[in-house]
């Protein structure tokens, strides 16, 4: 069963262009090593301080392997240095 995520960060002042540079490194990383995950984009949100990830993985065990790779840990601890808290996790399944 196809799985989403929508995770909305938020970023702490002065430091958007830094965590930006940092996501996107995240977000080529997992476009080219992730066959599984089927979307997974950085966008900004309406306040220039909030980042959204949208992610669609094509099954449970491709989401849990997302979080398992070595690209994941690292570059989203590196992007924590730049959160003003921790992020809100929306977690979907495609109905039908």
């Amino acid at each position: 069963m196809i799985q989403s995520i929508v995770a909305t960060i938020k970023v702490k002042a002065g430091q958007e262009a830094a965590f930006e540079a940092t996501a996107l490194r995240l977000v080529a990383a997992v476009n080219a090593n992730e066959p599984g995950c089927m979307l997974y984009t950085l966008n900004k949100g309406e306040d220039p301080s909030t980042y959204v990830f949208m992610e669609r993985y094509k099954d449970e065990d491709a989401m849990k392997a997302h979080r398992g790779m070595d690209h994941f840990k690292t570059i989203g601890r590196e992007m924590g240095a730049f959160m003003d808290g921790p992020p809100s996790v929306l977690r979907m399944q495609q109905v039908g």
